[in-house]
């Protein structure tokens, strides 16, 4: 099940990444975040599955599409289709496609039923590390404690060291942290998950990913680092009240709690798939030429223990020759 729902599910981002790049620089996030989850979600209904939407868009009532507990996929003829838990982010990085910046994402995990947490749409102190270095940090530790204990697993010194960091005004303390350290920090506007998959593959340049993000971005962030060998370490932090109680009604009351990688996506079945819509580090963009475009995607399988890079020419016009450097 778990080789045919990869080819699948990149289908699925494939199309939202091909729907929301035609928007790329014309400053509309909402509405390429739109085309994204309208094409995302038709996709999935072409697919032989009884798919369950556990992260999404937003709960029933503030999302038209892709909210969380919808029910998607061919569920006709009344034969025995797999049970799918399904945690998406059609578009991640909305500013980014806006503006035409770099890292643009659109993004899934999926599992056997069960095998990805349900987490309220809130946010979760992260720490995220490559293989090299899972299991040797501690998010309970300060930052410059695991900067430190970084570099010394990698054989390098800090200064050697490169941290990607949200640039928002609740990290300006931690922003202060890293750089007393002497460790190199790479500031994001948008895109933490796109950054955490980096820090688990070589050659990035990116060695891990600390501070406070999406909570939902944070169990997808899970599936593909679990699938590469990388770490995620978390804690949820609630900005009101009324998302703390919605926690404690999923099971998440104790924000003492460290959640692992395993804590936030256990299946066995585990697949993850991400198209670029923009270029970025890890991704190219999508390019569109007379007839078509090219899309290039990544997915992951975790008990077959894959990893491809999929380059696809998507042929709208089969008539006209495309006109695209295969």
């Amino acid at each position: 099940m778990e080789q045919l729902l990869a080819l699948e599910m990149v289908r699925v981002t494939e199309a939202a990444a091909i729907a929301s790049a035609r928007l790329m620089g014309r400053g509309d996030r909402m509405e390429a975040d739109r085309l994204a989850t309208e094409a995302m979600r038709a996709a999935m209904d072409e697919i032989e599955m009884a798919g369950t939407i556990v992260i999404g868009e937003g709960e029933r009532d503030e999302a038209p599409m892709l909210y969380i507990g919808e029910q998607v996929g061919m569920r006709a003829n009344g034969g025995s289709v797999p049970e799918i838990d399904i945690a998406v982010d059609p578009l991640e990085g909305t500013n980014l496609v806006a503006t035409g910046s770099a890292n643009a994402i659109t993004v899934l995990a999926a599992s056997e039923r069960g095998g990805l947490v349900h987490a309220p749409d809130t946010y979760l102190e992260k720490l995220c590390v490559g293989p090299l270095v899972a299991g040797q940090v501690d998010i309970t530790r300060p930052p410059t404690e695991n900067i430190h204990r970084i570099a010394e697993i990698l054989r390098r010194g800090t200064g050697d060291i490169t941290v990607v960091i949200l640039d928002r005004p609740r990290h300006v303390d931690l922003i202060a942290e890293v750089r007393a350290t002497g460790a190199r920090i790479k500031l994001i506007t948008d895109g933490d998950l796109s950054a955490a998959i980096s820090c688990a593959v070589q050659g990035t340049g990116v060695h891990a990913v600390m501070g406070i993000g999406g909570a939902p971005e944070g169990v997808i962030t899970a599936a593909a680092l679990r699938c590469l060998g990388g770490e995620i370490q978390a804690r949820f932090r609630y900005r009101n009240e009324e998302e703390r109680e919605r926690g404690r009604r999923m099971g998440h009351g104790d924000e003492t709690r460290v959640y692992r990688t395993a804590d936030l996506a256990s299946g066995d079945q585990l697949v993850f798939a991400a198209t670029g819509v923009t270029k970025g580090d890890l991704l190219d963009s999508v390019r569109f030429f007379g007839g078509g475009a090219r899309t290039h995607s990544l997915v992951m399988a975790y008990q077959t223990k894959t990893v491809r890079f999929v380059d696809t020419v998507h042929m709208f016009d089969r008539d006209r020759p495309p006109s695209v450097r295969l």
